[in-house]
């Protein structure tokens, strides 16, 4: 254990510090890999590329990026911000694939409205309206539709949304899995303030909303794949009233993500990398509940990775960070909402964990993700 805690440090720098030499080399070959104009090597397309790791980061900066570049895509956020006259507006769209379809909490037209919602409230929109996309297969159970499409009626109107137009497809038999929905949502941005990784400084705090992890566990274990019993539950939810709510109590408020494929690891390693700052996160400072931490063991997996549907993480500066606790803990969604770490200015483009045991890791990009179909 202490040749292990020795070797962490040796190639991770404490920040702030200088580097020694061999420190520094391998900084500079990170460095190296992350700026390499990205490059499709495979010839066909596998599940890690819709993972929300290196291998999706890959995919859409060598394939959808320079075909798609343009300022408002260029900034890479959970929802463009569009200003059309004098409305300042939020637009995004998500696609669910989720299997199994009904899991533990919720199922696949829950989650769809309330990631949809979450992607627009992270921009700092109100969300309004709704699009809803349909792509069945032949021989759904008619039963299995009526209870999405109503748990998506709900979920809507606890948002306080509308879902205003949608399209239906139907594929043969054996081309799809059952169901899949797209959504797509419009909001108004009423904040005179942008918010976006570009705005995040040195000095900022990281701020999650609650225990992470709920969700990606709750669907790999009603998968029945590992006769794993457990009373863990999606955390799927709409935060746009949290996040109102933390929009009102701080004005200190930088950037906002909902952590959903990649979990939270994920989200930092964009920040990082976006605003060229390293993420300095306190391990024993994340909440996870028990039960996840247990199953992530049993699954070989770091609780940091995996997705959560109703959780979001919020970069604030660090004059704030009281106040905007104090307003997230204010509302029941992020009751237990904390601070894990912290922003600063070396090593750039890095997330660096401080460990139980005393250590310091750099927490990277998965190539995929240990537990695909998540969302």
């Amino acid at each position: 254990m202490a040749e292990h805690h020795a070797t962490e440090h040796e190639l991770v720098p404490t920040p702030g510090t200088r580097h020694a030499s061999r420190e520094q080399q391998v900084l500079d070959r990170i460095d190296k890999a992350r700026r390499r104009r990205p490059k499709m090597k495979e010839q066909r397309i596998t599940s890690s590329h819709g993972a929300g790791g290196k291998a999706t980061h890959t995919l859409i900066e060598a394939i959808f990026a320079p075909a798609f570049s343009n300022p408002l895509l260029d900034k890479m956020e959970d929802s463009a911000a569009l200003t059309v006259g004098d409305a300042r507006l939020a637009f995004t769209t998500d696609s669910y694939v989720v299997s199994p379809i009904f899991f533990p909490g919720g199922n696949i037209g829950d989650l769809a409205v309330n990631g949809t919602v979450n992607d627009l409230s992270v921009a700092g929109a109100t969300p309004l309206y709704l699009s809803a996309g349909f792509i069945l297969e032949e021989g759904f159970p008619v039963a299995d539709l009526q209870r999405i499409v109503d748990s998506m009626a709900a979920a809507a109107a606890a948002a306080g949304v509308q879902i205003v137009t949608g399209d239906t497809k139907v594929v043969q038999r054996g081309k799809a899995d059952g169901c899949y929905i797209n959504t797509s949502g419009v909001g108004v941005r009423e904040h005179s303030t942008d918010f976006g990784v570009d705005q995040v400084k040195p000095g900022d705090v990281v701020i999650v909303s609650g225990p992470i992890g709920d969700h990606g566990v709750t669907v790999m274990l009603a998968r029945g794949e590992l006769d794993i019993m457990s009373d863990i539950t999606s955390d799927t939810a709409a935060v746009n009233g949290l996040v109102a709510r933390l929009l009102a109590g701080t004005n200190g408020v930088r950037a906002m993500r909902d952590a959903t494929r990649g979990g939270v690891a994920t989200i930092l390693n964009e920040v990082a990398k976006g605003a060229n700052v390293a993420v300095v996160v306190n391990e024993a400072a994340v909440p996870v509940r028990t039960e996840v931490r247990g199953a992530s063991e049993l699954l070989g997996i770091d609780p940091l990775y995996v997705a959560c549907e109703g959780r979001i993480v919020v970069i604030v500066a660090g004059d704030c960070a009281d106040e905007a606790l104090a307003a997230m803990r204010s509302h029941p969604l992020g009751e237990q909402a904390a601070v894990i770490g912290k922003v600063v200015d070396d090593p750039p483009g890095l997330v660096l964990l401080n460990t139980t045991f005393g250590g310091t890791r750099i927490v990277d990009l998965l190539v995929g993700d240990p537990l695909p179909r998540i969302c």
